[in-house]
Formats: C-alpha cells, structure tokens, sequence
C-alpha cells in the first residue's frame, strides 16, 4: 500500500486565521498496480472541531481493501470555536476533489468515479458539497474548470439541517452564536436538494443521542422528493460516533492520529496564550479536556465481545458497496 500526503492549497491560496501553521490535505491509500479504480474519498467527523482518527484511517483502509484507491480529507476545523469557519470546510473539500480529478492519473484512479462518504459533521460537509457543487469556485483557474461533483455520497450518521433538529455546536463552529436566517437555509442539505445531487447512501441510528435520527429521514425525503436516487437505512440501536464497529474499532486499532494536527497546533498556542480569540472560559475548558484525555479501547477479547453487538451497522461498508454498483453501473 502506497500511502502518502499531499496538501491542497498552495501557498498564498489558504489563510484561514486560526490554522495554526495546519494546511488541509489528503492522505492516499493506494494500490501498486496499474489497475484505474475508483475513488473513496473520507471525511471524518468531529462537530467541526477535530478530524477524528477513528473515522480515517480505519474507513480509508476498509475501502482499500475493497478494491478502491483510498483517500482521508483532512480539512480546516477549530477546536477553540472562536473563529467562525463559515464555508472554508466547503472550500477543503471542493478543492479536494478537482485536485483528485486534476490527477487522476497520478492516482490511478477514475475521474469520474470518486465517492465522498463523511461522518457526523464530516457528512454534513459532504452533503453540502453534493447540493452546492456547482456554485463553488476555485481561485485556481485550471481546478476551476473541473466540475467538483461527485459520483455519490455516503452519509453515515449525518448533521444535514441547520435548524430545527441540528447538532447545534457544529453549527455554531460553522456560523458562530447568531447566525443569519439566510446561512441556516444554507447550511441546511435538505433544503437545497435538486435533480443534480449525486446518488446518496444515508445510515444512522434511531437512538443516536447526538445528532438526531431526523436528519437522515429530512435528507432522505428531499433526496425522494427530488427524483434522486438514495438508499436510506436506520440501525435500532448503537451510539453516536460508531464508524465501522468492528473489533479493530473497539480495540484502538487503528492509526491516523496525522488528522489532529489542527488540533494540536491549537491547543499548543492555547497553553503559550498564543491563540487567537479564544475566551479564557474556553481555553479553561481545552486545556482541562486535553491534560485528562482517556484511552477509550478495551483489551482484544472484550473487542471482540463488544463488537458481536453491533453485528448490523458491521454491514454497512457492504450495503453501500452494493448501493454504488447499482447506481455507478
């Protein structure tokens, strides 16, 4: 497996203020072979705070092993929640996707056939890219000219509305405290589903207690309503956060820590007072939340018992498998 890193933005094209010295890029999980396959391109989730390693690495690596070439976005996020983002994650991924068509070749992949599947507000991001695909721009013009559409979306326990049942922290990283009414209908997929959205696949939890289980119902109704084809499942049970709840997941392990750099740059400057905007209650809060982090995985046999409960979401890498044959035939 050929894994490697390549930034999106050159310099001078990404100033983000509160970066931190971070760059967005991808991650490449490849194939060595001359064999042209299709894209799989992950989006961790993180309410817009962080790219979670656990919905990376181990979802890129699932991906690869079934026959895709690989890629994990890590794209602009903001721990201190104090400098709005507002459409710069839009930005990382439109950008992430022309480049990944600018070289296809490089890639060895089909420019045409490159799948975005998020999570939590990593699919929230790629749901607004299905929808405002075509009103985003490049200041590079060569990238400009390549349609930043994608082949299909993969929705895994998704944030999709801006109002009524969203998860609002990751709003308010997006759009601050008071945002305008015309953002939230934005910033809202289901509002802004049309004939052109790609092909969806959408799964979730009825008792996700994190982002409501209405949000994949909003997306699947306006997917619907629009002639758009999707494939919408609902598991009975299982936390928020779940990725692919195999043992590996449960055990830790997994590698792709690289998607915290952001994070750490952050949180460095936050202890230096260093950082930018940051309330003293918030940097409080980071630097208590940081010097008591806990390791979450168990031992490899409670893995695998803990695992065995989860037996139904295990599925969902190969219902989505056979979701894209269908509608990418």
């Amino acid at each position: 497996m050929e894994n490697t890193r390549h930034n999106i933005w050159k310099d001078g094209e990404y100033n983000y203020k509160a970066a931190y010295g971070f760059t967005p890029n991808i991650r490449s999980y490849l194939h060595k072979d001359s064999k042209k396959r299709d894209a799989f391109l992950v989006i961790p989730g993180g309410g817009y705070c962080m790219c979670v390693p656990s919905e990376a690495e181990h979802i890129a690596r699932e991906f690869y092993f079934r026959g895709y070439n690989a890629f994990v976005l890590t794209y602009t996020t903001d721990i201190t929640m104090s400098v709005p983002l507002q459409n710069q994650p839009l930005k990382d991924i439109t950008r992430a996707v022309r480049y990944l068509k600018s070289r296809s070749e490089d890639f060895c992949i089909n420019a045409d056939k490159i799948i975005i599947c998020g999570f939590s507000a990593g699919a929230h991001l790629c749901s607004m890219l299905a929808v405002h695909f075509d009103e985003m721009e490049d200041i590079n013009p060569e990238l400009n000219r390549i349609s930043s559409k994608p082949a299909a979306a993969i929705l895994c326990y998704p944030v999709i509305t801006a109002g009524e049942y969203t998860h609002k922290y990751s709003i308010q990283a997006l759009l601050g405290t008071n945002p305008s009414p015309e953002a939230i209908d934005y910033f809202s997929a289901e509002k802004n589903v049309t004939s052109a959205t790609p092909p969806c696949f959408i799964w979730q939890t009825e008792d996700d207690n994190v982002v409501p289980v209405e949000n994949s119902y909003l997306m699947a109704q306006a997917l619907r309503k629009a002639g758009v084809k999707f494939s919408h499942h609902v598991f009975p049970t299982g936390f928020h956060g779940l990725s692919l709840p195999n043992p590996d997941f449960f055990a830790g392990n997994f590698e792709g820590k690289y998607t915290l750099e952001q994070v750490e740059n952050a949180i460095d400057n936050v202890r230096k007072g260093s950082s930018i905007d940051v309330s003293e209650e918030r940097v409080q809060e980071l630097i208590e939340q940081f010097d008591k982090e806990e390791d979450m995985s168990v031992p490899e046999d409670e893995a695998q018992k803990i695992a065995a409960t989860y037996k139904d979401i295990q599925s969902w890498p190969e219902l989505a498998c056979s979701f894209l044959n269908k509608v990418l035939d």
